[in-house]
């Protein structure tokens, strides 16, 4: 058994993530095992999180963790955003300084985790659901203003 650097232990998840549906993080820390890497489940969360993964809904309806093909350390945060916006919201809304954006069920969580790694400007946190996403827009943007700047993001 080995302790890897940080960088090759998340290229070995990226890489197991890629090849199979892995649907816990536990699973992840027995593949890595298999193989004969050490890393204990606050490492592998921490390292899910660092890569950007998400669990998203697979052929045949299970849940499995994915890396997105563009994360935000390889392409531009706007133009990532823009795709990931562009593929999964259906609807924007807004009231006051709240935003709401609808996505097919199981893929809100995508888009939240998405604004918070990107930093969207004004936005100051979400809450994500099943399909149905909640943003909280600084006092001094309006919230037309970020549903109409998402909207054009998303191609909508």
């Amino acid at each position: 058994m080995a302790t890897l650097g940080k960088p090759q232990r998340q290229h070995r998840i990226t890489r197991l993530l890629e090849e199979q549906v892995i649907s816990s993080q536990a699973q992840v820390v027995e593949m890595l095992a298999a193989e004969g890497v050490i890393a204990t489940q606050a490492t592998v969360s921490r390292d899910l999180e660092d890569l950007g993964a998400v669990k998203v809904r697979m052929p045949g309806g299970v849940t499995g963790y994915a890396v997105p093909e563009h994360s935000k350390d390889h392409a531009p945060p706007e133009e990532w955003l823009r795709r990931v916006l562009g593929e999964f919201v259906v609807e924007v809304s807004h009231s006051g300084n709240l935003v709401v954006l609808r996505t097919p069920p199981g893929s809100a969580h995508v888009i939240g985790s998405a604004l918070d790694r990107a930093g969207f400007q004004d936005v100051l946190g979400n809450v994500a659901g099943d399909d149905t996403l909640i943003l909280v827009c600084s006092e001094q943007a309006r919230g037309i203003q970020v549903a109409n700047r998402l909207a054009e993001l998303a191609g909508l």
